[in-house]
Formats: structure tokens, sequence, C-alpha cells
């Protein structure tokens, strides 16, 4: 069940959410959700998998800072 679970969101979203997602940490996996859809669909990874997907989106904006709405939610990699 996910209503126990914590979740957070980068900080880089602002008061309203922005474009941005939030994730949570459950043990064996990292659940992933559309912040202004929080009772929508979820998408889940494994904690490899998101660290290895955390890992190319700081390259990609290192690379390029002005990417765009990517560039928001750059604080997500904590997991």
């Amino acid at each position: 069940m996910t209503d126990n679970l914590k979740w957070s969101k980068s900080s880089y979203s602002g008061a309203q959410g922005g474009n941005c997602v939030e994730v949570a940490d459950d043990d064996s996996r990292v659940l992933v959700r559309d912040t202004k859809d929080r009772t929508g669909a979820m998408i889940q990874f494994s904690p490899d998998a998101w660290r290895t997907f955390a890992e190319q989106v700081k390259r990609s904006l290192a690379l390029d800072p002005s990417q765009g709405p990517v560039n928001a939610c750059r604080g997500l990699s904590h997991f």
C-alpha cells in the first residue's frame, strides 16, 4: 500500500508543484508519481535502476542546464 509512504518532491518545483514528480522509497522499489495527479498511475523502479536514471539526468543537465522542465526536478536523486 502506498498510503503510508513518505513522498518527496524537488525543492525546485515551487509551491504549486510545477511540472514535477514525487518519489517514495518503498524498501525494494522506488515509486514515482505525478505531483499534479497523486492518485493516478505510478511508475516503479528498482533502487539500482532509479540511481542509474537519476545519474543520467544529472549528467545531461551538467552538459546542458537549459533543458527546460527536466531541470526543474533535478533534486530527486537522493534515493
